[in-house]
């Protein structure tokens, strides 16, 4: 029997899973993605470790399979877009990778707003710029790190790094460098217009030969084998941006379909066959290369999600984890019992879940609004999750503008639909069912399904993601909840723009130095 490798670089760790052709998750294994924080807003990762990380993760999931090498078929990586990873003229990275919740480079699509440069773009590319964007990160750089800028051999997002490291072949897959401004979207190729644009013209030979998602673009080498465990030769797809990844985990693969992830990032999306071009609605929607040619994939996406939840476990609540483990327990079920405990109509503080970026203001930094001395860190459990599920719904609002019809319902993937109390929140602030995937991980199990399709197991993308992708069950919303739910989201919107201001002033004290 052949069975189905697939990598998954997130924001917070590091996956391998291995699948049979059913979709049946063999095995699993992972590691904590090692971040750091140079500075506020700066959020990296040592290239160097991340190679060591895959290959940990590759072998630790060939030993517990017990499977041998000769029977994985094929690899497929997904990783988060955007970000920017170098790798250099000497062999090896240039510099730390940058991951896509770093905001150093705010200052830049701001300006390329006012000068009129976004507005140039949006012709060509059909989307907003972002500072995590590689377009916004080379420009900090060439002004920041301008000797870094030589050194420069190719120019990776954070799957097509590792593939690199895997295959020897340099390589972009569309559907990253789509969603990174780095590509005509109507030509489907880079553009010499579009890199002026932005300053970054001297750097078109850096820019790697684009490739597919769901085609093989490499195998195996000899070191990375030796390394990894894998066999020699192994074929590698192109691999996938972790939220196509997720889409066909979640077989949402036709129009109707909506699918929102709840992870690292927030993130709405549905399939098109064209693109939307309405200026007023790209300050919000990106359009990106799908990996099934006849679509383009229609995102609205924001670093403000269940990310948010991980800091907060991290900092805030490790004597209750520890308690938790020496219980049996997870902290995940403590929280989520603790959420339940306080009742939907109690008010909580405002969360504003904006430690990575916003989908409000280009400076919206994290906080709590309202605490009182009722509250307690229960309540204060309810207010992120509240937080949270209001982010998403502000991403959802933005790319509903861009449909003419209201989803029957939402697929939901990442860690909230890994939480029954979370999931239920989702429905009722959405006012619209939701399905959860029944797999635990969404974005490695998409990889396998476009390796199964690339190597032949399938016929098609769409005849593998129907087989091998599994939908848990349907949560409806609870309609007393749902209007009481409007109410406290209508608070948190009246939040943010009063904070509007604040973020302008704190930025600034900040720059000088206070």
């Amino acid at each position: 029997m052949k069975y189905f490798l697939g990598l998954d670089n997130g924001g917070t760790t590091t996956k391998a899973a291995v699948y049979d052709k059913t979709g049946r998750e063999i095995c699993v294994a992972s590691t904590a993605t090692k971040m750091v924080v140079p500075a506020p807003g700066f959020v990296e990762r040592d290239m160097e470790e991340m190679w060591e990380a895959n290959c940990t993760v590759i072998r630790k999931a060939l030993e517990k399979s017990g499977i041998s090498s000769a029977d994985i078929a094929g690899v497929g990586i997904c990783g988060h877009g955007k970000g920017l990873y170098l790798w250099g003229k000497e062999g090896r990275p240039v510099r730390n990778g940058i991951i896509s919740t770093d905001n150093r480079a705010w200052k830049y699509p701001v300006r390329w707003k006012e000068d009129g440069t976004e507005e140039k773009t949006f012709r060509l590319a059909c989307q907003n710029i972002m500072a995590c964007q590689p377009v916004a990160i080379l420009a900090w750089l060439r002004e920041h790190e301008p000797k870094c800028m030589d050194q420069i051999e190719w120019i990776f997002e954070a799957k097509d790094y590792v593939r690199f490291r895997l295959t020897g072949e340099a390589g972009a897959e569309y559907g990253d460098s789509s969603g990174a401004n780095l590509i005509n979207l109507h030509k489907k190729d880079y553009d010499m217009e579009l890199l002026k644009l932005f300053g970054l013209e001297q750097y078109r030979d850096a820019l790697p030969p684009l490739c597919e998602a769901g085609k093989i673009c490499g195998y195996v080498t000899a070191e990375a084998a030796e390394k990894s465990g894998l066999l020699k030769g192994t074929p590698v797809i192109g691999g996938i941006f972790d939220i196509q990844a997720c889409m066909l985990a979640a077989d949402a693969l036709t129009e109707e379909k909506l699918c929102m992830i709840a992870g690292t990032w927030s993130v709405a999306l549905y399939l098109s066959k064209k693109p939307v071009m309405e200026k007023k609605l790209l300050q919000y929607i990106r359009n990106t290369v799908f990996i099934l040619p006849e679509y383009y994939l229609i995102e609205v996406g924001t670093p403000a999600s269940a990310g948010c939840n991980e800091w907060f476990i991290r900092e805030l609540l490790p004597e209750a984890v520890q308690k938790a483990e020496e219980e049996g327990k997870s902290i995940y079920e403590v929280m989520n019992s603790w959420v339940e405990e306080i009742p939907v109509e109690e008010l909580c503080p405002v969360f504003m879940p904006y430690l990575f970026g916003s989908n409000v203001h280009p400076l919206a930094e994290s906080c709590f609004v309202g605490i009182t001395s009722f509250h307690t860190r229960k309540h204060l459990v309810r207010s992120v999750y509240e937080g949270i599920a209001f982010s998403h719904r502000l991403d959802l609002e933005h790319l509903l503008e861009s449909r003419a019809d209201r989803p029957e319902v939402i697929r939901l993937t990442g860690g909230v639909a890994k939480s029954r109390v979370w999931t239920q929140m989702f429905a009722d602030v959405m006012n619209i069912p939701i399905e959860t995937v029944d797999v635990d991980e969404t974005g490695a199990l998409g990889c396998a399904i476009a390796v199964a399709a690339a190597v032949g197991a399938y016929d098609s993308m769409e005849e593998a993601a129907a087989a091998m992708g599994r939908i848990a069950g349907r949560v409806e919303p609870i309609l007393e909840h749902v209007e009481l739910y409007n109410k406290k989201y209508d608070l948190y919107r009246k939040t943010t723009r009063a904070l509007d201001s604040v973020w302008d002033a704190y930025r600034s004290q900040e720059d000088a130095g206070l």
